[in-house]
């Protein structure tokens, strides 16, 4: 009787530590999110393929590879589409209106500048000519 109790015990270890394996390798493999977010996989699934084939099957191939270009391609599809384009031209226009007031207060402008160009002087005149 108690060999048993100590198998179960012994059963009951190896199954908790793979859990926490599982819960690393899904740390490792971030990828493996999008495919339970968009239905296809479950945790459940994924935990059963762990749990009979392993970390270093040809079965994750399919998951990790393709998943890698997938999730980063939606990284920066989703920042593209989270973009406020309205936003932005607010503040590049708030930051036309400050750089115009600037300006203005120091009593510069463009058409000013033209007139403060350097002129050379002709060769042949002499200072006081």
């Amino acid at each position: 009787m108690s060999y048993y109790f100590l198998f179960l015990n012994i059963l009951l270890l190896v199954r908790e530590m793979g859990k926490e394996n599982f819960k690393s390798f899904v740390k490792k493999n971030p990828n493996l999110l999008k495919y339970v977010q968009n239905g296809s996989m479950t945790w459940q699934k994924f935990y059963e393929m762990y749990d009979m084939y392993g970390e270093e099957s040809d079965v994750w191939k399919d998951y990790l590879s393709a998943g890698m270009n997938s999730v980063q391609s939606f990284g920066i599809l989703d920042m593209i589409k989270k973009i406020d384009y309205d936003s932005i031209q607010n503040g590049v226009s708030s930051m036309q209106r400050v750089l115009g007031l600037l300006q203005e207060m120091s009593g510069k402008k463009d058409e000013d500048s033209d007139t403060l160009k350097y002129k050379p002087r002709p060769i042949y005149k002499h200072f006081e000519d």
